[in-house]
């Protein structure tokens, strides 16, 4: 009965270790997780293979979680930069149009007649003023303008920047509409002046004659006065209150009168500079500003992107 029970055991070992090893080789095969290696009996039994997990066989960059984040932060990234360049353009695009229609609206017929009528009038004046003008402290009156300019232009910047920094809507939407005033006042003015070439006061024959230049640097528009006057009517209208209204447009007319003086621009130059710098500003607040941060807000939701 014991010798029977002793072959019973060494069949069963061997038939179980035949087993394993089968399992193994399978595994093995088709690069499943590994089993766990047995000791080897006594007898002259094969040793069982430990089977190996095929890395290779796995996609590149499967264990490269870090890699993956970085590439999607990435592409998060250009995906931001490309869609804020493009509801940029769209916004500038959707300004022209409606700045070019503005001067056609029933209500704006007042302001147009304003506008043109007295460039219309200064410009038959234009020589007889001029020659009223003092004829000293140039320098100190181009000085002035450009202090005028400088230091509207630092304000606001500086505005901007403590908006982003603080976190402060309002100062924030003032520095964007600043920002975008400027960008569609330049894209309006550069057209004009090409246009007009009109030569300054102190080119030529001193008549102010039209279409003698090809640049943008001429006298009709006033530049100057046209931007500078574009700032100020957002700041004025960013903040109603009086003090800050007296301080933006007198900076404005600062300027403006200081480069007429230092016989820059005739004075239709400088009126319809003005004028368009006053209606751009305007428009784009109206057309721009949240209500929720400045009382004197009022638009047509159509236009807000």
């Amino acid at each position: 009965m014991g010798h029977s029970t002793k072959i019973f055991r060494s069949l069963s070992l061997s038939a179980f270790s035949s087993l394993l090893f089968s399992a193994a080789a399978f595994c093995h095969a088709h690069s499943f997780s590994s089993l766990p290696s047995l000791p080897a009996p006594q007898q002259d039994v094969p040793t069982i293979a430990t089977a190996r997990f095929d890395v290779s066989a796995l996609p590149a960059g499967t264990f490269d979680p870090d890699a993956d984040a970085n590439d999607s932060g990435q592409s998060t990234s250009d995906s931001e930069h490309h869609g804020l360049i493009s509801r940029s353009v769209r916004r500038v695009l959707e300004d022209h149009r409606q700045l070019y229609k503005a001067p056609f609206k029933i209500s704006n017929l007042k302001w147009d007649a304003l506008a043109l009528g007295g460039t219309a009038v200064l410009l038959i004046e234009d020589r007889n003023i001029e020659n009223k003008l003092p004829g000293t402290h140039y320098q100190f009156y181009q000085d002035t303008s450009n202090i005028a300019i400088g230091g509207l232009s630092a304000t606001l910047a500086g505005v901007w920047i403590y908006g982003i920094k603080t976190g402060n809507q309002h100062a924030r939407e003032t520095g964007v509409l600043e920002l975008e005033t400027l960008v569609n006042t330049f894209l309006i003015y550069t057209p004009m002046q090409l246009i007009a070439g009109r030569q300054r006061p102190q080119e030529g024959n001193g008549h102010g004659d039209f279409l003698r230049h090809h640049g943008i640097n001429t006298s009709f528009p006033g530049g100057h006065a046209m931007f500078t006057w574009a700032m100020a009517t957002v700041v004025a209208h960013e903040y109603s209150q009086p003090w800050v209204q007296v301080l933006a447009y007198t900076a404005a007319f600062a300027l403006t009168s200081s480069r007429f003086l230092a016989r820059d621009h005739w004075a239709s130059d400088m009126w319809l500079g003005s004028a368009l710098g006053m209606g751009i500003g305007a428009h784009i607040f109206h057309s721009r500003c949240d209500p929720d941060l400045s009382a004197s807000c009022k638009h047509d939701t159509h236009f807000i992107f």
